[in-house]
């Protein structure tokens, strides 16, 4: 009888969609087809190197615990990081990485695909979209070979300017239309049923402002906007800072926000992607206040996945909560772009007076500074000798209207940068936070040529006067 009654209920429903104009699987999902789930697959890279950014390689550790806790299986996990932290002799706890003040060892079992030279713009779109055969160098070779009833989980960790993501090399940088374009590519191959991208570094939302569709089944979450720094956290001078032989921040504050809060979860079928969001937007905010925090971002379709649970993406270890729940609600103290020098800094004053060590941290927190102001001025010099005196500031330092790209054509500015890099070497990780300079001067209508030029001229001007 009461399974006579279940069908009646069915077909009522069919019918009145019928009459609606709607369907029936817009409102009706039976209990096997909420809980289905095909292969979990996840993408997880660091893209610095050098210990003073030890936080990117440790939150990607971390990020893999969470993950193999859920149940993924190294198989369907491809790891990019550097690998150069855990065994560095800065490290003060050799072959060990941790993410959290009093953490345990997260660099335990973490499987390095990809490492050293291997982490690059190249390996990484070609992991993602299943590629195999455009993969370069003697990484592992694995590669998302999701299906389309796949879930693809991917997060990406570490320092951005305006459009763009950077990588160890130096003049290797991912574009934030090229990543989007190798989003569609995958989606029109039908290379996942859904696909969640979690990201951490500076202006991480001009990555996806105005280029990510809501119609191709990723859902985006970004540590801050458009236009402004993400935080490092659990860094020397916070409470809780690191432990005290460490000078280096152990994580970033947006990642360890979601890491922290999904270790939190013994069933993680009961959040949703959105109610994780949120409670990352609240921490990451500095709750609400935005002082020393940022602006953690959505993108894509956000009404649709955001109401998916973490334990779509993400697995589930129903039987223990992480020790974590609850931590680290400490005020961040560093933006991400100066944690560097905040560990050169700590470097210099921690070594001993009239000793070689003291010496090479002092050389080091220079190098550091002047390479910053070498930049800028060489920026400033471009915008003035384009646009004017008065002009360069305004256009180099355009912000647009929300919802548009950062450029209209990003071959120009892929070739501006180039032209920029043949005069004066690489921007670096600081230097990318000038992108929206160069996005600004293409959108003026300069191209490589013009670029070249003023280039080379504010370039030599900034030599002379350093000599």
């Amino acid at each position: 009888m009461a399974s006579r009654r279940l069908l009646f209920a069915v077909q009522l429903l069919v019918l009145i969609a019928a009459v609606a104009g709607t369907r029936w699987q817009d409102f009706l999902r039976l209990p096997s087809e909420s809980e289905s789930v095909g292969t979990r697959w996840a993408v997880l890279i660091a893209g610095s190197n050098g210990y003073y950014n030890y936080r990117h390689q440790a939150d990607v550790c971390h990020a893999y615990q969470v993950l193999k806790k859920g149940g993924l299986k190294d198989e369907n996990i491809v790891v990019f990081m550097y690998d150069d932290i855990a065994d560095s002799p800065d490290n003060p706890r050799p072959g060990v990485i941790i993410n959290h003040p009093s953490g345990g060892d997260v660099y335990a079992g973490v499987p390095k695909d990809y490492t050293g030279k291997d982490v690059n713009a190249n390996n990484f779109l070609a992991a993602l979209l299943g590629n195999r055969s455009a993969v370069t160098g003697g990484g592992s070779g694995k590669v998302v070979a999701s299906g389309p009833a796949d879930h693809v989980f991917v997060y990406y960790s570490d320092h951005g300017g305006p459009g763009v993501l950077g990588m160890p090399s130096s003049d290797d940088y991912l574009y934030a239309k090229d990543l989007v374009d190798a989003l569609r590519k995958k989606h029109a191959a039908g290379g996942y049923r859904s696909l969640v991208f979690y990201l951490e570094a500076c202006e991480s939302g001009s990555i996806f402002e105005g280029l990510l569709p809501p119609d191709i089944a990723v859902y985006a979450t970004t540590a801050a906007n458009a236009e402004e720094s993400s935080w490092g956290t659990y860094c020397p001078g916070d409470d809780p800072g690191p432990p005290p032989e460490f000078d280096t921040c152990l994580g970033d504050l947006y990642s360890v926000a979601w890491m922290e809060d999904s270790d939190a979860r013994r069933d993680r079928r009961a959040e949703t992607l959105r109610q994780q969001y949120l409670a990352v937007k609240d921490r990451t905010s500095a709750h609400g206040t935005y002082s020393l925090g940022s602006h953690a971002m959505e993108y894509g379709d956000v009404q649709g996945l955001g109401a998916q649970s973490l334990y779509t993406f993400m697995g589930s270890d129903d039987a223990t909560a992480a020790s974590l729940s609850g931590r680290g609600r400490g005020q961040p103290a560093v933006s991400q772009r100066d944690a560097d020098l905040v560990y050169f800094w700590r470097r210099y004053r921690r070594a001993a007076e009239r000793t070689p060590e003291k010496a090479e941290a002092r050389t080091r927190l220079l190098r550091a500074v002047s390479r910053r102001s070498r930049v800028d001025s060489i920026m400033e010099l471009i915008g003035g000798l384009l646009f004017g005196s008065e002009g360069g500031p305004r256009v180099l330092g355009a912000v647009r209207p929300a919802g548009q790209p950062l450029a209209d054509d990003w071959d120009c500015l892929k070739s501006l940068v180039r032209a920029y890099e043949r005069s004066c070497g690489p921007l670096g990780q600081y230097g990318m936070k000038h992108m929206r300079g160069f996005a600004n001067i293409c959108n003026a209508g300069v191209g490589e040529d013009g670029m070249a030029k003023v280039a080379s001229e504010a370039c030599a001007a900034v030599a002379r006067s350093d000599d």
